[in-house]
């Protein structure tokens, strides 16, 4: 399913595809490789792994219009799209504005989204040769939410100009925050240790000094060395998280398998033991060649305290700093990562609304959150976890630090 059309001046060619397999994957990347923040997760073998595990597929809510702009036979700029019946898996939070169209009698859904599904990494997602290409396409997105009559458009975690392109076309930004760690030049773990507070380091070395007074000891496998019982276990502990929950995973066995086969270089599995006996997981994403890592995944057979806290950030603080990289990402959210040495880190998205009322509703409302996100910013640096002559707490005390 898609549509056709051409641009006045240079014949550009539109489509709109229902199924990412109905695009060139080698080109898809080349045109990855150009932007100014490539991601694993926006890689064509990613995004067709999330559809052909069933994990996003109009099933659950995720209708592909990936939309791509062709000069010829070149591909000058591709975005995944998805028309959503639902705001579940997005991580930048609109379910005020859906109740509040249903009390007016109007319906939110279907809105028209530009993500990676169930990935809230910040990256290029408007993939363009240049700037024309990409204010094409992010003109494009709009008709595409028109003739859908989608009730709004919006773009996820996008880079600068994205984010220049989709104002342009009448987007308001929305500002975020997260916390990412990023390298100061650490021989070891115990240096960046070191550099925290006093009673920050002392509470992390408590945590992982009762980890292992329970005995437990971990391990790190890359994605070519994690076999398929290591997989088999560690979507036991993914299942246990959401079912602790009550919820129910969003990527199926068979989207890991395809990442195990097809992107195995782009993971990082820690395993915790404890006499012998596989009892927790951690799954982290790598970009070997930008030295990034990204935490994802995480579950456990049995409750440890302090375990979830050495899995997800010590172990792959440690493992980063081992290995010469120089950010790790710690997911959405949660500003006790903080304490832990990640810094408050600016994200933003991009969103249009159709009705012209509830659009300048929201853009108000978007304005004043903007600016309770800069003070949120602005007082998190003040309770930075570094010494303040370490480079870490003099960042932090400017406003947090930038990737």
């Amino acid at each position: 399913m898609g549509f056709t059309s051409s641009g006045a001046e240079k014949n550009y060619v539109i489509r709109v595809d229902a199924d990412p397999a109905a695009l060139p994957l080698a080109a898809w990347d080349a045109l990855l490789a150009r932007q100014a923040r490539p991601t694993p997760f926006m890689r064509m073998a990613y995004l067709r792994a999330l559809h052909d595990s069933g994990s996003a597929v109009p099933k659950t809510g995720w209708q592909p219009q990936f939309v791509s702009i062709w000069a010829g036979a070149e591909l000058v700029a591709a975005c995944p799209a998805y028309l959503k019946s639902h705001s579940y898996g997005e991580y930048v939070f609109d379910w005020a504005w859906a109740d509040a169209y249903r009390r007016h009698g109007l319906s939110y859904y279907p809105k028209l989204l530009v993500a990676v599904p169930f990935t809230p990494v910040p990256g290029s997602r408007l993939l363009a040769v240049d700037d024309e290409a990409r204010l094409l396409l992010a003109q494009a997105l709009r008709a595409l939410a028109s003739q859908t009559q989608a009730s709004s458009l919006h773009a996820l975690f996008g880079d600068e100009a994205d984010q220049r392109a989709l104002a342009a076309t009448g987007c308001t930004a929305r500002a975020g925050v997260q916390f990412h760690w990023t390298a100061e030049g650490d021989a070891d773990f115990s240096g960046f240790l070191a550099r925290l507070q006093r009673d920050k380091r002392k509470k992390i070395q408590q945590e992982q000094r009762r980890v292992r007074e329970a005995g437990v000891v971990f391990e790190a496998l890359p994605g070519r060395d994690i076999g398929a019982d290591d997989w088999t276990f560690f979507y036991r502990c993914y299942q246990q998280t959401y079912r602790e929950h009550h919820s129910t995973p969003y990527l199926s066995r068979d989207f890991f398998a395809r990442m195990a086969s097809d992107m195995p270089q782009h993971w990082l599995m820690f395993t915790a033991r404890r006499a012998g006996e596989r009892i927790a997981t951690s799954l982290i994403a790598l970009d070997p060649e930008r030295r990034a890592a990204f935490g994802r995944y995480w579950g456990a057979t049995e409750h440890i305290p302090n375990l979830h806290f050495d899995a997800c950030y010590y172990q792959p603080l440690a493992w980063c700093i081992a290995n010469g990289y120089r950010r790790f990402e710690g997911g959405a959210q949660g500003e006790h990562k903080m304490a832990r040495g990640l810094m408050p880190t600016p994200t933003a998205s991009s969103h249009w609304l159709a009705h012209p009322s509830f659009a300048d509703a929201v853009n108000d409302f978007l304005a004043r959150e903007g600016e309770a996100i800069a003070g949120y910013v602005d007082a998190l640096g003040e309770h930075a976890p570094f010494k303040q002559n370490s480079r870490s707490g003099e960042t932090a005390a400017a406003g947090g630090s930038g990737d």
